[in-house]
């Protein structure tokens, strides 16, 4: 299987950094794992409507370049749908199973996605109601695709 993060931001943060190395170097037994970073727009902080759409459509611009055609894509949004992690492993293995070997998630900026970006995904998932920083998503992310595949594979996982 092969698993595309498409992110914005420039991961900054050495501890964030080990996490990701760590399950990248976990997950390389089950599926090849690539991380495309993009770079972000700058925000202000005080922003219009108008410039919010304009920022989240110049980083989607950027995040669609990046999806192969034959990706399944995964949106991940905070108006997903939440799944336990045995119900995403499930899901993982389910497109295993019908022959869609390309995942592709996708990680918004600090603002979100785009409602193109969103458009072209197959599906939105929420890893809850809160809201994370972008770049720890990352290694949320990494950690439950990871148990996925612990979970497909019958082997023991912390619970």
């Amino acid at each position: 299987m092969n698993i595309q993060i498409i992110a914005i931001g420039k991961l900054k943060e050495k501890y964030l950094k080990q996490g990701i190395d760590e399950y990248l170097k976990r997950l390389s037994s089950y599926a090849k794992v690539d991380i495309i970073e993009l770079p972000d727009e700058k925000a202000p902080e005080q922003i219009s409507p108008q410039e919010m759409e304009l920022i989240k459509n110049k980083e989607g611009e950027r995040i669609l370049a990046k999806i192969p055609t034959d990706a399944y894509v995964i949106a991940l949004a905070i108006e997903g749908k939440m799944k336990s992690s045995e119900e995403f492993a499930h899901s993982i293995d389910k497109l295993a199973t019908y022959g869609k070997s390309k995942i592709a998630f996708l990680i918004g900026g600090s603002l979100g996605l785009s409602k193109e970006v969103m458009k072209r995904a197959d599906e939105a998932l929420s890893f809850s109601k809160m809201t994370f920083p972008h770049q720890l998503m990352r290694l949320i992310l990494l950690e439950q695709i990871y148990r996925a595949f612990r979970i497909m594979r019958g082997e023991p996982y912390h619970k």
